[in-house]
């Protein structure tokens, strides 16, 4: 499967998206939907993985499963294949050629919103889980989505900080992360209904090595668990990308559930 040539760019270009995407950009064409009558591929987009090219995308071998948690719980909580009809997940590894750790950025008050892209929410997570997942319906629509866990108190202060991050950083800021910088513009924050305990949603375009793309982000504490849900459309650089709700409210299902 491959995405619009645009994004055939080095794993650096979007290295501040990082990472967790996974292999989301991968099964993001609607063109690749299972024909009907037939199942999805029970490894996800595993068997459907884009080029190694492009950012984004697993270099795990197809078919590599994920990593399990330490914390059953969390693993619990995660994505698995079908339990989104319509919708592709990947458990797959990040690109090997993406950075890890957290970027940093250039403005004391935007740090949060510079951690939400790093491989954890926040520093304080005690354990990250990530999947990917690809839209059969929006060709182009890729979404991240990772459950944290965290002392309660810590999960609090990951929202708090990050609404007021959002209000002081509208105008933009940079981040950097392994010599790699990449920017935010025009951080807004937009309306988004959860049924967590408190949430925080905002866009923002981001920008690295002359590609841009528009981001959605959406965060929920749910008790000592903190969802990360991030969603861009790889089919072009100008189109709108947005959370799917559906995505959101079985993600915050799988949550409860879990305990």
């Amino acid at each position: 499967m491959r995405i619009t040539a645009r994004f055939k760019t080095p794993a650096t270009t979007f290295a501040l998206l990082p990472a967790l995407f996974l292999g989301a950009a991968g099964c993001s064409s609607g063109t690749d939907a299972p024909a009907a009558g037939k199942s999805p591929d029970p490894k996800g987009s595993a068997a459907a993985a884009p080029s190694a090219g492009a950012s984004g995308a697993s270099g795990a071998p197809a078919g590599s499963p994920a990593p399990k948690a330490k914390d059953a719980r969390l693993e619990a909580s995660a994505f698995q294949q079908g339990d989104l009809p319509g919708y592709q997940v990947s458990a797959q590894g990040k690109n090997p050629n993406a950075p890890d750790g957290q970027p940093q950025a250039d403005r004391k008050a935007c740090q949060p919103l510079a951690d939400i892209m790093g491989d954890k929410p926040d520093p304080a997570a005690h354990e990250t889980v990530n999947r990917g997942i690809g839209s059969q319906k929006q060709v182009g629509l890729a979404v991240s989505a990772s459950v944290s866990s965290y002392d309660e108190a810590d999960a609090k202060k990951v929202v708090s900080r990050l609404r007021e991050a959002v209000a002081a950083c509208g105008s933009g800021f940079t981040a950097t992360i392994q010599k790699q910088t990449g920017t935010y513009r025009d951080v807004k924050a937009v309306p988004f209904k959860t049924s967590g305990d408190e949430s925080v949603s905002w866009t923002t375009t981001a920008s690295a090595q002359g590609v841009s793309a528009q981001v959605h982000l959406v965060v929920v504490r749910q008790g000592a668990t903190v969802v990360r849900l991030m969603a861009l459309n790889v089919a072009g650089a100008g189109q709108k990308a947005a959370v799917p709700q559906e995505v959101a409210d079985k993600q915050l299902e799988k949550v409860r559930k879990a305990g």
